[in-house]
């Protein structure tokens, strides 16, 4: 018999030039608990991610942050790959695109491209900004979109119509460094002949496995027609296209090339062939975003067939994220950031992937809400499956000193097939609440059963009776430890380790549920859940509330401030003294701030970008009569000053005494 090929599972790359928050989990998440589920399965498979590293964002915010793109893409590729190990997202192998193995593969990829006739060049005009004396490449410029009117960045038109915007293309372009009026200048720049692979993108498509909104959506794209697309961009940072020093490869070839490379890398450690994954039919499985499906059900097949590689089994597209009810939005403060406001405050990440698991069918917009989030955990984690457990557990240790000796019902068993058959159907067509809700069923099926048939009150007229509806809980117990274990891995484990197993829960197959227990010793067992409390769920809202309400503030306050509003803050600069981290905090410093007459303590969020000894003897700028607030515990009187995402600290250009005032 033929050995399957192993499946190669990815998942969108995250883009360093931000934290994660729980928009990037609705991808992660469900990616790993299909792994999990296949390898429970049977399956051999390998999962592979890494972080998108190239591109005008991260220049931007690195030019911002004053340090390089390199090490701007270092400190958020690593805080991704431990917030993702937080969360029981684990993959095989967790790369970057700005790393040697992606040049290669980029450019030995583009340059069979070119070989095989996909790419040409043309002189297209490209905005270029007199003043700053450079070619700007598409987050640097801003206009009007040519399709709609409606303002729009340089590559896409973000607040209209959506479209994809290539170099050139956008209306009246400003330059966004200096908002200088942009000229528009000749400038060579290399197309792939995307609108020649139409006919095999239809076909393609036809047969594309995962998700109907991925297929669906590429479909109406394809068949509306297609235009070929600008590979190139005029940025020092990136990979290098082919024979030009002044050009490099457009982010979207280079990062889900970026995919085969990590898939390289993996092999060389592993002693395999990459080759046997991505040549040829495969076995790939891209878990996407729903905002990214272009790219990777029309661009990256057609780059793929165009090389000359096996092109991609499955697409399996997530809906969006919502906070609150409201479109998520870092600007607006409908946001919930992964590490800050979850898993920082010492939340399980069990809770969280169960919730966004079950919350809806992975293909429909997710809402996450607190008071929503707390009841699904409350009533279904705590109240049924965890309910269950320990009752059942208790009663076998404390009666009976553990599992008894006597065989399990049938019925039992029949029910335990049922589910597993259920879940299994469910994860080959990638729907993933439907697999937890009849997981959770089975959980609900042997919480009434042992409800109804109360050995507490059978034991005193019937103990073989009671010893017999005990084994049967222990099974079922044992049963779900083993199916919630792609869901919540970390409980399960506990569970699993509570019934007596010794062999690992994650190496055990889905299968063995279906045999009995052979009787042995337990260990008194504790409840694997804890509930949420309502006085810290109304803490959570609050401070999103806050978040709102300031971010709406922040708005409105850029659009006016009178002279004398702006008098009453006292803005001075300060000299960092000492800077020591937090305790149980991983994003804030103390830091102990010179200002001229006094030395002021203050408690900052920048511990993610900066080393507690780099920061000392720096020169800084303080709001120095915000009011005073306790923040974990520690009492803060002022507030550093600092732009974008990655905290950049706001200096003195030339070096001016601690209290000076800022005027």
């Amino acid at each position: 018999m033929m050995r399957k090929q192993p499946i190669l599972v990815t998942c969108g790359l995250p883009y360093t030039n931000g934290p994660c928050h729980i928009g990037h989990l609705r991808t992660y998440v469900p990616a790993d608990f299909y792994v999990r589920c296949l390898r429970h399965m049977g399956e051999e498979v390998v999962f592979i991610c890494g972080s998108d590293n190239h591109g005008t964002p991260i220049v931007v915010s690195a030019e911002e942050a004053k340090i390089s793109p390199r090490e701007m893409s270092e400190r958020y590729h690593a805080h991704f790959a431990e917030t993702f190990g937080r969360m029981m997202v684990q993959f095989d192998h967790f790369g970057m695109t700005d790393d040697p193995t992606n040049h290669a593969r980029t450019r030995k990829i583009v340059s069979r491209l070119i070989e095989n006739g996909h790419v040409y060049s043309r002189v297209i005009q490209q905005s270029y900004c007199p003043q700053c004396k450079r070619f700007l490449p598409d987050r640097y410029v801003e206009g009007l979109c040519p399709h709609c009117g409606t303002p729009a960045r340089g590559d896409e038109c973000d607040q209209g119509c959506g479209r994809h915007l290539e170099p050139g293309e956008i209306r009246e372009p400003v330059c966004m460094v200096c908002k200088t009026k942009a000229e528009l200048r000749d400038q060579e720049h290399y197309f792939f002949r995307l609108g020649e692979f139409k006919d095999f993108l239809l076909g393609y498509l036809e047969n594309l496995q995962g998700t109907l909104n991925a297929r669906n959506y590429a479909l109406g794209w394809v068949r509306e027609g297609l235009r070929d697309w600008c590979i190139t961009r005029t940025l020092d940072w990136g990979v290098k296209f082919p024979g030009r020093d002044d050009l490099v490869v457009y982010v979207w070839v280079d990062a889900p090339i970026g995919y085969i490379s990590f898939t390289e890398e993996w092999a060389n450690e592993a002693g395999k062939d990459w080759r046997d994954l991505w040549c040829g039919d495969n076995r790939v499985t891209h878990f996407i975003g729903g905002d990214i499906i272009y790219h990777h059900c029309i661009f990256w097949p057609a780059l793929l067939k165009g090389a000359g590689y096996g092109t991609p089994h499955a697409i399996v597209a997530s809906g969006m994220v919502k906070v609150d009810d409201h479109k998520f939005s870092k600007s607006r403060g409908y946001v919930v950031w992964t590490n800050e406001d979850y898993l920082d405050r010492g939340l399980p990440a069990d809770y969280l992937r169960y919730y966004l698991l079950s919350y809806t069918n992975h293909t429909k917009d997710l809402n996450f809400s607190w008071k929503v989030f707390s009841e699904r955990i409350n009533n279904e984690l705590v109240n049924t499956l965890g309910n269950f457990v320990y009752r059942s557990l208790y009663f076998a240790h404390r009666e009976f000193g553990g599992i008894p000796d006597i065989p399990v019902r049938p019925e039992v068993l029949a029910r335990i097939k049922e589910t597993i058959d259920s879940v299994t159907r469910a994860v080959n067509q990638y729907d993933f609440k439907v697999a937890v809700d009849e997981m959770m069923a089975l959980a609900a099926y042997g919480n009434n059963y042992i409800q109804t048939n109360a050995p507490w009150k059978l034991i005193k007229t019937d103990r073989d009776s009671a010893c017999q509806v005990i084994k049967d809980c222990i099974v079922l117990v044992n049963a779900l430890a083993l199916l919630f274990e792609p869901a919540i891995p970390q409980k399960s484990r506990e569970i699993w380790d509570m019934v007596g197993n010794t062999v690992p829960i994650e190496k055990t197959a889905l299968d063995s549920a279906l045999s009995d227990l052979p009787a042995r010793p337990l260990k008194a067992p504790h409840p694997v859940f804890q509930k949420l409390e309502d006085s810290f769920i109304r803490e959570m809202d609050d401070l999103l509330r806050k978040r709102v309400k300031e971010a709406g503030e922040r708005v409105r306050k850029t659009e006016t401030v009178s002279i004398e509003e702006f008098s009453r803050l006292d803005i001075r600069t300060g000299r960092i003294v000492s800077a020591e981290p937090v305790p149980k905090s991983r994003k804030l410093l103390a830091l102990q701030v010179d200002i001229g007459s006094e030395i002021r303590q203050v408690v900052a969020g920048i511990a993610p970008f900066y080393r507690p000894e780099d920061l000392v003897g720096k020169n800084v700028v303080i709001v120095a009569n915000l009011q005073p607030a306790r923040i974990f515990g520690i009492e803060s009187r002022g507030m550093i000053l600092a732009a974008g995402d990655s905290a950049s600290l706001l200096m003195p250009f030339k070096d001016v005494p601690p209290g000076t005032k800022i005027r």
